[in-house]
């Protein structure tokens, strides 16, 4: 029984590393790469190891385009939008989870429904929307509509079903308000689910393309995504397209992303998994 034990556990270990090597190796080859002059990079047969390793791309990147100004956009609008969900999401999924009112079970089906709508279907009402409150081409319109975060509002009141009904009753005989009770005991025991919101919202909006694809039109206020989709390579010019760059921006691209996974790792996998089991 316990070799069979081992043998299983052995072989779900060797699936699990070829799952990461499958989804490293792309994210590993844009780095190489774009340590590459243009010519290695296209060469046939591939180029595995850099034979002049050289960090003219990135050079390329920051001298030749506004990719810091990018860059600034995007965390901007990504900190702000993940802070106005996170306020948002969190009073709604307390009102879901905690209290009690008519018409709370259909509310809340309707609002989850909402997770069956692609995105993509909304873009033209909120277009005409943002236009009629003079929001276009301003990082409010990106914020207040990322402030519609249904996965959030799910993800808070799966978890704040969970928490003790005794600790809030308690807390009403002491002559707690709603209020106390939601600063004072829901949020600072809901840190691993403000954690999994957090990261999600973020990594969310840092790459979120279309809509401020639609709604921003200056160069300056571009988001990254929208900015090295647009320029990078010589896109939108007669410039030949060039992989070196594109992979250099790239790779710099995913570096806030990967730090806000590495800050808020622990909580992320904890709250994802309280979800998941008692949800």
């Amino acid at each position: 029984m316990k070799g069979r034990y081992m043998v299983s556990r052995t072989l779900m270990y060797v699936v699990l590393l070829l799952l990461a090597i499958i989804f490293v190796f792309p994210v590993a080859w844009a780095f190489v790469s774009s340590l590459k002059p243009e010519a290695q990079i296209v060469s046939y047969p591939p180029v595995w190891i850099p034979k002049t390793p050289t960090l003219s791309n990135y050079q390329t990147v920051l001298t030749k385009y506004p990719f810091m100004q990018w860059m600034l956009s995007s965390v901007v609008v990504s900190v702000l939008s993940t802070a106005f969900v996170l306020i948002l999401t969190s009073l709604a999924a307390y009102a879901f989870g905690r209290l009690e009112f008519k018409g709370k079970n259909v509310l809340f089906s309707i609002v989850i429904s909402m997770l069956l709508i692609p995105n993509q279907v909304s873009v033209v009402p909120l277009f005409l929307l943002t236009g009629s409150l003079k929001l276009l081409n301003t990082w409010a319109a990106i914020i207040l509509v990322a402030g519609a975060n249904v996965t959030g509002v799910f993800i808070l009141t799966s978890f704040f079903k969970t928490i003790p009904l005794e600790l809030e009753e308690a807390a009403i005989i002491d002559g707690a308000s709603v209020w106390t009770i939601f600063f004072r005991i829901i949020l600072p025991l809901s840190t691993s689910a403000l954690s999994s919101v957090t990261i999600l919202t973020f990594i969310s909006n840092w790459n979120n393309f279309l809509w401020p694809l639609v709604v921003i039109r200056d160069d300056v206020l571009k988001t990254l995504p929208v900015g090295i989709a647009q320029f990078m390579g010589g896109a939108g010019s007669n410039a030949q397209f060039q992989y070196g760059p594109s992979l250099a921006a790239a790779c710099m691209a995913i570096v806030p992303s990967v730090v806000m996974f590495l800050i808020f790792q622990k909580n992320f996998v904890e709250g994802i998994a309280s979800t998941g089991i008692k949800g």
